[in-house]
């Protein structure tokens, strides 16, 4: 399944720029990063069920938000680009 990855972490306590550390490098094993908190990729079931179980490791439930939306396949999902964007990270989903 083609999935996008958006999450928001609550930086306004000491403890959550570790979270935030954290939930980038656990993101930046499955998918592939594209805009600050933002992430996409093919991933099988299994891979997203362990990268949920990963994630959630680290989020604090009160504080942090994580949004997966998944597709069937990524040619299901039509992407429109504003502003400047960084060629080298998104060429190869054009």
């Amino acid at each position: 399944m083609y999935v996008i990855l958006v999450y928001d972490i609550n930086l306004e306590q000491k403890e959550g720029k570790k979270v935030l550390r954290n939930v980038y490098k656990t993101c930046k094993k499955y998918l592939v990063h594209i805009q600050n908190s933002v992430f996409e990729g093919e991933l099988l079931e299994s891979q997203l069920i362990k990268l949920k179980s990963e994630l959630n490791k680290y989020i604090r439930k009160d504080k942090d938000s994580i949004i997966v939306f998944k597709s069937r396949n990524q040619r299901w999902m039509e992407k429109i680009f504003f502003g400047k964007i960084e060629k080298d990270k998104t060429d190869n989903f054009l």
